[in-house]
């Protein structure tokens, strides 16, 4: 950092409006700047939300104020009183890590240790790659606090290396005295490259370049069942990216593995990753627009055994849903036609704005209006590292259907 960073917040008393004190009552951590109705002085980000009942004045919640964002206060506890400070802090990502331990008893250094509003954290995201560890911070409300999220983050996991890495709102003119994309907050970065584990599967990352924190960790899961079910098999990797599928389908055996995206550097990336382990397969990488090159497979007759559509999100905006299920629809139905008989079709979305029930709807029907029969198998969501709250739908984003071509 370029210079330390001292907690100094005010402690504000707040009251909202009905309608929002129901939405805390229910665990719900995000309060937008409409339903304040009372701040006892001028806030700045990063300042101590004391939010009361306005009708008995009962202590509700406390929360950061976040004056850069639509979404007002974060809400970072609910209930009677709290100190926030170091044993807060210590406490939160202890409560996280303990989540996670099982996973690391399974040949696998890199997972998600926080995950925003799913750990009390809301605009907080910290990856763990091996030795190094990401921090990203997507609100202002969270600079004042850096020093006591490393002191935490340090104490629990003992990391070698913190890396910060910050939203693109945070990259402005006026926060760049305080934090810098790349800061190294917490030991030495030899390399921005950074090897690591997945279920026994080798990968690299850019800890500082790589998109969000590097790697998308969320697939996890999905990336090892591919790998388990593609032995002799060819397989389909639509939106790579840096081969997550890929890589595991050929360490799990495949004859033949196709990975198709846009991005020249990405495809650089999953030959790179694919370097790294062992296997006897062919690793074809292709550059090229999936909805076009699928439509050229589809006119070709061309056939594999395991086919995965994982694209980008489709909807970051609510107009876009209704665009966003055409394209879904559009990609099952081009997808169903390249599954040889028996074959497995991965159908995936990570927009949070399509629900799981409008994903799985919209493209279940497009398999059973095919000239092809499909069988469900099962539906996947978030590894354990990326928990879920009813309370909070929004962070419920990550959906992947599989399905098997019966005739």
């Amino acid at each position: 950092m370029s210079e330390p960073l001292k907690t100094s917040p005010q402690r504000i008393a707040v009251k909202l409006k009905s309608a929002a004190e129901r939405m805390i009552r229910k665990g719900h951590p995000w309060v937008f700047n409409e339903s304040i109705t009372k701040e006892s002085t001028a806030p700045k980000s990063g300042d101590l939300a004391i939010i009361y009942d306005h009708r008995t004045n009962k202590l509700l919640a406390i929360g950061l104020f976040d004056c850069e964002s639509p979404i007002r206060i974060k809400i970072v506890h609910f209930g009677g009183g709290a100190q926030i400070n170091e044993e807060w802090f210590l406490e939160k990502v202890n409560q996280a890590y303990r989540l996670r331990e099982s996973l690391l008893a399974s040949e696998t250094n890199s997972y998600r240790l926080l995950f925003g509003e799913a750990d009390g954290l809301p605009g907080v995201i910290c990856d763990v790659y091996a030795e190094i560890t990401v921090l990203k911070i997507y609100s202002a409300a969270w600079l004042p606090y850096m020093e006591l999220i490393c002191y935490a983050i340090k104490a629990v996991i003992k990391p070698e290396t913190i890396v910060l890495r910050l939203s693109r709102s945070l990259k402005k003119e006026e926060f760049r005295h305080l934090v810098n994309e790349g800061d190294v907050l917490h030991g030495e970065l030899s390399s921005e490259e950074v090897v690591f584990k997945e279920h026994g599967v080798k990968f690299q990352v850019n800890v500082i370049h790589g998109h969000k924190t590097g790697f998308f960790l969320d697939h996890r899961a999905n990336r090892k069942r591919v790998g388990e079910m593609s032995k002799g098999k060819t397989v389909l990797d639509v939106f790579s990216y840096a081969g997550g599928f890929s890589i595991h389908a050929l360490a799990g055996g495949a004859e033949r593995v196709l990975s198709l995206d846009i991005s020249e550097p990405a495809l650089e990336l999953a030959k790179k990753n694919a370097e790294l382990n062992e296997y006897t397969g062919f690793h074809e990488v292709f550059r090229g627009d999936a909805f076009r090159q699928l439509d050229k497979m589809v006119e070709s007759e061309e056939k594999f055994d395991v086919v995965i559509i994982d694209p980008p999100s489709f909807a970051k905006q609510k107009t876009e849903v209704d665009n966003a299920v055409i394209q879904y629809a559009r990609l099952a139905k081009l997808a169903a036609d390249l599954v040889n008989p028996e074959g497995i079709l991965l159908l995936a979305s990570c927009s949070s704005r399509v629900s799981s029930d409008l994903f799985f709807d919209t493209v279940e029907y497009e398999l059973s209006d095919s000239h092809m029969e499909f069988e469900f198998l099962e539906k996947q969501y978030h590894d354990t590292d990326h928990p879920t709250k009813e309370s909070f739908p929004e962070g419920s984003y990550l959906k992947c259907g599989y399905y098997k071509r019966i005739s």
